[in-house]
């Protein structure tokens, strides 16, 4: 990159746009699909189970591609959104065991 991109890219006020900051867009995508914080655009908190469980699969798949190529902190964190994730995802999609379904009586 010449020094004219340099330049414009430090000017532009946008994140720099770096391993952790993609995986974390990524946390923040899922956490959107989960419901767990509002959509940044309607300001509402809607679930989307099967976008939600596709990030967290490209993140799955961006953790066996990189083996071997992060650095201690990079894996840490994809491990632990991963981590986080999985687990929000799994108490969503569980039946409620606190919150048992209704029984319904047949009285005749």
């Amino acid at each position: 990159m010449g020094e004219e991109g340099k330049r414009e890219s430090k000017g532009s006020g946008s994140l720099k746009l770096d391993f952790s900051n993609f995986v974390l867009s990524l946390n923040a995508s899922a956490l959107i699909h989960l419901g767990d914080i509002p959509d940044p655009q309607s300001r509402e908190r809607l679930v989307d189970l099967p976008a939600a469980k596709h990030t967290i699969e490209i993140l799955e798949i961006i953790k066996s591609k990189t083996v071997g190529n992060l650095d201690g902190e990079e894996q840490k964190l994809l491990d632990d959104v991963l981590f986080n994730l999985r687990m929000k995802y799994v108490k969503d999609v569980s039946p409620q065991k606190n919150n048992p379904p209704p029984y319904t009586y047949d009285v005749r």
